[in-house]
């Protein structure tokens, strides 16, 4: 499957390169991808990810901005930006890292602490934990339990699994979203699957993993591999091999897994689809109105359970 992060095939008139050249320039802030456009300016050659609509053609970020040279920080419109307008990282794995080191981490204190830890943090819709003792759940007030049990884990296999997946997902995601839109991606997945199995699953059933967010991540990938126009059969093929899994073993939560993929899938087409000149609005519109779908879910749910 083809994750890397360049930007979309270049559109524009062929560039009026010297005779006998075989191949368009590169742009000038980002040399891997050929172009044949240029800012009407400067001449430098700009991918569509850097153009700037202006009165006359498209200006380049720094004439866009009114600078051309000089020295100092560049202002954030000149800045390189992510296949979905998001800041360029230094390293574009570094949320991956530190959501897998989160989830490691809390696995061992579940180790350490054991069932009373879990039980704790685990998503349960209404139910007696010890008996006797209080009612505990999201339907008494518990409404953290949606977010901490995204973070939990019941076993070596399941966070193995859930950590490989998040690793070979996340890095390409993160790359082509940056941090901010990833972090919201993954958060709204993850908080989407939890809502679903809350209000369907039966309430003294516990819940978690990461597995909702992680298959919010494989929905974002396909929506990745179309706006790359490449082959979609691999992720195809991976989704339906997963799909099968969630239905056919025991002990899964398969709610979480299609209430993730669900809103990942609409998120990562919004962040990646989305028109430029409303593209931040779309996409955090989007998030939005997911985490809305998310409140009014378990709503719904606590009134039918008190």
């Amino acid at each position: 499957m083809d994750h890397a992060a360049a930007g979309p095939p270049d559109a524009g008139p062929p560039d009026a390169g010297p005779p006998g050249a075989h191949s368009l320039p590169g742009c000038y802030r980002h040399p891997d991808r050929e172009t044949g456009i240029r800012c009407t300016r400067c001449e430098r050659p700009i991918c569509p990810d850097c153009m700037v609509n202006a009165s006359v053609g498209f200006h380049c970020p720094d004439c866009a901005s009114g600078r051309t040279g000089g020295s100092g920080p560049a202002p954030a419109a000149s800045r390189p930006r992510t296949l979905a307008g998001g800041a360029v990282a230094a390293d574009p794995r570094l949320v991956t890292k530190v959501l897998i080191g989160i989830n490691l981490a809390l696995f061992l204190v579940q180790l350490s602490v054991g069932d009373r830890f879990t039980q704790q943090f685990e998503l349960l819709g209404r139910a007696y934990i010890t008996f006797p003792g209080p009612v505990e759940g999201v339907a008494e007030g518990q409404w953290y339990r949606l977010l901490t049990a995204m973070f939990l884990h019941s076993s070596y296999l399941h966070i193995l699994f859930n950590m490989v997946s998040l690793w070979w997902l996340g890095g390409p995601l993160e790359g082509a979203l940056g941090r901010a839109r990833y972090l919201a991606l993954y958060f709204c997945s993850g908080l989407a699957g939890s809502a679903l199995t809350y209000l369907i699953a039966a309430q003294n059933q516990p819940s978690l993993g990461a597995s909702g967010a992680i298959f919010g991540l494989f929905g974002a990938t396909a929506a990745l591999v179309r706006r790359l126009n490449a082959d979609m059969r691999p992720v195809v093929i991976l989704l339906a091999i997963n799909l099968v899994f969630t239905f056919t073993w025991s002990n899964i939560a398969w709610q979480a897994h299609v209430g993730g993929l669900v809103a990942g899938g609409l998120i990562g087409y919004a962040m990646l689809h989305a028109p430029r000149e409303r593209r931040t609005l779309v996409q955090y519109g989007t998030c939005a109105l997911v985490l809305v779908a998310v409140v009014v879910l378990t709503l719904v749910r606590t009134a039918q359970l008190t």
